[in-house]
């Protein structure tokens, strides 16, 4: 796999070509990349004889770095308004479209994005991220406004949100893309559809959990534990949110117990259900719950 400082230079490059773009997000893209493609990484070499495509291979790995780096860049011109609204709106537009953005300052979406389109190793990955990419962020859009104005939603609403917002769906979409997982013949099956549901929901209680802290202290309510307690102030929310993030995953172990998905899909959705011991805790920044706010 491509040397980490190497891998950080390339999507840096790349990422400061975005207006807003830090350092941060480059960090946790590489961090978090290699976590994944880690412990991923034998099923990829067990799949390669089919795929052609290669675990180690750099330029398919700096690829997958970017696409998470741009997604925690886009996720901070939400929360943090790196950049003005129709900045956002236009970049929205073309990297949901696979077209250049309509404004200066933004020329890394369209790199990404024709090269994406380069590299699949199946066109219909391609066309399901630009559509991923529109779920994510119409989900981050949604649950900024929710969050700033005076109307409220359920806990099932924002839940359902929340399983687009996290963008996972993003993440093994690209990594389908790259390596040739056939996600886009497995969505045909309901119960694959329902796994992706599931850990996104996982992913997005984690998320919720690990940070509610730090939200707090930034004022930041798009979170279910900070909404639970605008609504409910003497509910044990951290309680109810880990019974319901039990839950999820007895349900997700059923359903992957029952379906066995080829590989490296077991040991995928594996690493993203453990993300928030093994990664989050680690965090340099972003997840830290010792962070400097």
């Amino acid at each position: 796999m491509i040397q980490t400082e190497r891998a950080l230079q390339e999507v840096l490059e790349w990422g400061h070509s975005l207006t807003g773009f830090a350092d941060e997000h480059a960090v946790e893209a590489v961090r978090g990349g290699q976590y994944i493609l880690q412990r991923i990484d034998p099923s990829l070499h067990d799949i390669s004889a089919r795929t052609g495509r290669d675990p180690q291979d750099e330029t398919l790995t700096v690829a997958f770095y970017r696409e998470l780096a741009l997604l925690f860049w886009l996720d901070d011109c939400n929360d943090l308004g790196l950049i003005a609204p129709e900045q956002l709106a236009a970049v929205e537009q073309a990297l949901g479209q696979g077209v250049p953005c309509a404004l200066p300052g933004f020329e890394g979406c369209a790199v990404l994005r024709a090269s994406l389109a380069a590299l699949a190793y199946d066109p219909r990955d391609y066309a399901q991220l630009l559509d991923d990419t529109r779920c994510y962020c119409a989900a981050l859009r949604a649950g900024h406004a929710q969050a700033a104005g005076a109307g409220r939603w359920s806990y099932a609403e924002y839940l359902h949100n929340g399983i687009d917002s996290i963008a996972y769906a993003n993440v093994f979409c690209c990594l389908s893309l790259l390596w040739g997982l056939d996600m886009a013949t497995l969505r045909a099956r309901p119960a694959f559809r329902q796994v992706l549901r599931l850990i996104s929901a996982i992913g997005r209680l984690q998320n919720d959990l690990h940070g509610r802290d730090m939200d707090r202290s930034a004022g930041e309510a798009d979170n279910a534990a900070i909404l639970l307690l605008q609504r409910y102030p003497a509910m044990p929310v951290v309680e109810f949110l880990n019974d319901e993030l039990a839950g999820h995953m007895r349900m997700l172990d059923r359903v992957i117990a029952k379906e066995r998905f080829p590989a490296p899909w077991g040991p995928l959705i594996e690493a993203m259900a453990a993300i928030r011991a093994q990664y989050y805790q680690t965090s340099t920044s972003r997840y830290r719950s010792d962070a400097t706010i």
